[in-house]
């Protein structure tokens, strides 16, 4: 038998289903469980945080000669190649170099991440002939012979790297990938105006970092 109220009208039973179907209808998913994770940040948002994070540390450690040394005579360049995690770093040096130079920015730094990532990859065939001439010149033809690939990796503003990749025997990689990397020091002829140079890095044909050598 149907329950009804005084009213002659439904009961709480029928109400109280209709109030249940009424919330389960409306529910748009947007609880999470607690263990639910957050979205993860851009990539060149992460690599900017842990930049900053770092900067930090260095300016608390150094005081203010700190931007210095790290901003002028491109100290968080060298570090973003060390610097940890790697698989934060590595997906936007350039970021992270931003991140590192706005740290050490004084007493009270401005957090400012890029909107977009930073690091950009270029093919430079020209410098690889250029090479390529100058140690047929010099007697290093032999270290010339395995470099394949000559990239510039820009991080920001006008600073950036330049990465080998070398077809290097396996038994003597690094010695191969250290030599080469010190005919390309001995023969480079500066920044032609375009920026600056930090690192030359040898990498294998696989991707690994064999050696770094500052320019």
């Amino acid at each position: 038998m149907r329950s009804t109220d005084r009213t002659g009208g439904p009961g709480p039973a029928w109400a109280l289903a209709a109030l249940a179907l009424l919330a389960v209808s409306c529910d748009t998913g947007a609880r999470r469980p607690p263990s639910a994770s957050p979205p993860a940040a851009p990539a060149h948002i992460a690599a900017y945080d842990a930049g900053w994070q770092t900067g930090r540390r260095l300016y608390a450690e150094g005081g203010k000669g700190t931007a210095v040394r790290e901003v002028v005579w491109g100290g968080c360049v060298r570090r973003s190649l060390t610097a940890r995690p790697r698989e934060v770093v590595d997906r936007d040096r350039g970021a992270w170099v931003l991140g590192c130079r706005h740290g050490v920015g004084g007493e009270r730094p401005h957090r400012r991440p890029p909107g977009h990532a930073l690091t950009r990859r270029e093919s430079d065939p020209g410098l690889l002939g250029r090479f390529r001439a100058w140690a047929a010149k010099n007697g290093q033809e032999g270290s010339a012979a395995t470099l394949s690939r000559v990239v510039l990796v820009h991080l920001v503003g006008g600073d950036y790297d330049i990465e080998l990749t070398a077809d290097v025997d396996t038994a003597e990689r690094s010695a191969d990938a250290e030599r080469l990397a010190a005919a390309f020091a001995e023969g480079w002829d500066g920044d032609d105006g375009d920026g600056t140079a930090w690192n030359v890095l040898v990498r294998s044909p696989d991707g690994e970092r064999l050696t770094v050598r500052d320019l």
